[in-house]
């Protein structure tokens, strides 16, 4: 099973950014798909944003697109999510997540079996 850690979550007024990472372990992170989900307050988790394993499509949640970027670096065992002109109601916890399955890419959070603790992002209105 992949562990995962991410950082980079804090407070920024709105309009400014953030760049989360997660690190994974695991020998297959290059044949896995990763995605990164949210949750606010009262709410359930949803999606954000998800990448392929070799990096060659990504998905988006209508609500961040052209704001946030999904990326990687399979050489690093690396994911990243860039938020730009971040708003007040992309304050949640935020969690980088793995595919079940090698070489499959799919957005639902249910196809996703390791998570890692999440990291907070707040934004200041």
């Amino acid at each position: 099973q992949v562990q995962l850690v991410e950082s980079g979550g804090g407070l920024v007024q709105a309009g400014g950014s953030l760049r989360l990472s997660c690190a994974a372990s695991g020998r297959t992170f290059s044949l896995t798909a990763m995605g990164w989900f949210r949750q606010a307050p009262g709410k359930e988790r949803e999606f954000v944003a998800a990448m392929s394993w070799s990096g060659g499509s990504t998905r988006y949640t209508d609500s961040v697109k052209g704001r946030f970027t999904i990326s990687r670096d399979n050489a690093k065992n690396m994911v990243y999510l860039q938020m730009n002109s971040l708003k007040p109601e992309d304050t949640a916890v935020y969690y980088c997540a793995a595919h079940r399955y090698r070489l499959v890419f799919t957005t639902n959070s249910y196809d996703y079996g390791s998570w890692g603790q999440g990291t907070q992002v707040t934004v200041s209105s």
